[in-house]
């Protein structure tokens, strides 16, 4: 796709796979209302992610795990409101999927018909492969997620860097493989040491985004509140902020508290004549 058309044209599903044989990155970040939805999808990003780390970076949790489906798809819903070009891909929660196939195609479905999203995204490995298999065969395409799983975070013992581990590679290398077989589209690959994520990304034919997983996947992603300099607190080694708006929001903010206590907001430009 020229720049021009890929500024324009809707993105589906296939045209990662275009992206990716064409040797032109893939631009993701996430999003959870309406507004941010819209500002991002002007500004051209392939892919929008409706993650379940929307508790985390809204709600102040201190994992994914409390996300539910009423959740995933109210935000969801806002998040296609908003974006009109890009593609929406909706996380779905812990325990949505990891019970039975026909739970994952179920819940993926409902997804689907309540969000207007083009994708889902689930956490896993061979595991989750059958699952992954009976959601691609009911029509729902699926992106993967291998490395650290925030969904995992208990059993991985904390927010770890992946592949570090003697015989990671070969593991990763074989979840990744059979997520592909599956069918799925895509896989997002988080928290990895660059030299491993670049082996996995080589080993599929799938689109590979990374987030924290080194340069050489076939695109990146990043939470929009960190890369904008929202979230603070938040400062690992893979973030670079693209802007420091938790500084703007504070100025403004105080601003426009100061002029309020001394009357200077609203004035007579500000006031509705008769």
């Amino acid at each position: 796709m020229t720049d021009d058309n890929r500024s324009k044209r809707k993105v589906r599903v296939r045209d990662f796979a275009r992206l990716k044989e064409a040797g032109e990155p893939i631009a993701m970040v996430t999003a959870y209302d309406a507004l941010f939805a819209s500002l991002v999808d002007q500004a051209g990003v392939d892919a929008v992610l409706v993650g379940d780390s929307l508790t985390t970076v809204l709600c102040a949790e201190d994992t994914t795990l409390g996300a539910t489906m009423d959740q995933m798809i109210y935000h969801g819903r806002l998040v296609c409101r908003g974006a009109k070009r890009a593609l929406v891909v909706v996380d779905m929660p812990f325990m949505s999927y990891q019970v039975s196939p026909e739970d994952a195609v179920r819940n993926a479905g409902r997804i689907m018909k309540e969000t207007g999203a083009g994708a889902v995204k689930l956490e896993g490995g061979r595991e989750v492969a059958p699952a992954v298999e009976r959601m691609v065969a009911a029509g729902i395409p699926v992106m993967g997620h291998l490395g650290f799983t925030p969904q995992s975070v208990h059993s991985i013992g904390g927010a770890r860097v992946q592949g570090r581990a003697e015989g990671a590679v070969e593991g990763l290398i074989r979840d990744a493989q059979a997520v592909e077989a599956a069918g799925a589209f895509s896989i997002l690959l988080e928290l990895m040491v660059g030299g491993v994520a670049q082996q996995v990304t080589q080993a599929l034919s799938v689109p590979v985004v990374g987030i924290g997983a080194g340069p050489h996947c076939d695109g990146q992603l990043l939470i929009l509140h960190d890369l904008l300099g929202l979230n603070e607190g938040f400062n690992p080694r893979f973030l670079k902020h693209y802007a420091r708006l938790g500084e703007e929001v504070r100025s403004a903010v105080g601003r426009y508290a100061a002029e309020v206590r001394q009357r200077l907001y609203p004035g007579e430009e500000h006031v509705h004549s008769a």
